[in-house]
């Protein structure tokens, strides 16, 4: 499956890779929002898994009130964003099993890396991904 490269804006890219950084020791999440296909805003949500090191969970409420203010803005849900405080920026087993949604686009930040963070993107679909090349660029 050959899939087009996703075009991320680079002002969102250093917004996610800085959330990430914030709390390095924690899984960070939350969701990004598009207009007309362009992903435009971030929306950071409280991690509220029982192992924030090694797992997200977005907090229901803090969710739900996101996508209602996407809704308001005239957005749409384009990604679901983590990091991997340890780990690479691949799913892991846990985040291959709970992807609920099918036609998000899933970021994951790595920040086990030497001085570069990692940022990759995946569809994920009954518990399968298949990475989405992503392209920065500064619309």
């Amino acid at each position: 499956m050959n899939s087009p490269d996703i075009q991320i804006p680079r002002k969102l890219a250093n917004q996610l890779l800085h959330l990430a950084q914030l709390s390095p020791d924690l899984e960070v999440c939350g969701l990004v929002s598009s207009q007309n296909g362009v992903p435009s805003h971030c929306y950071p949500v409280a991690n509220v898994a029982e192992q924030p090191r090694q797992r997200f969970l977005l907090d229901a409420g803090q969710q739900i009130s996101a996508m209602a203010k996407m809704r308001e803005l005239g957005e749409e849900l384009f990604a679901i964003y983590h990091s991997h405080p340890a780990a690479p920026a691949q799913p892991s087993t846990h985040d291959l099993e709970q992807a609920a949604y099918p036609e998000a686009l899933y970021l994951i930040i790595s920040l086990n890396t030497k001085g570069i963070l990692e940022m990759r993107g995946f569809k994920i679909h009954q518990k399968t991904a298949v990475e989405i090349p992503l392209t920065m660029n500064d619309y």
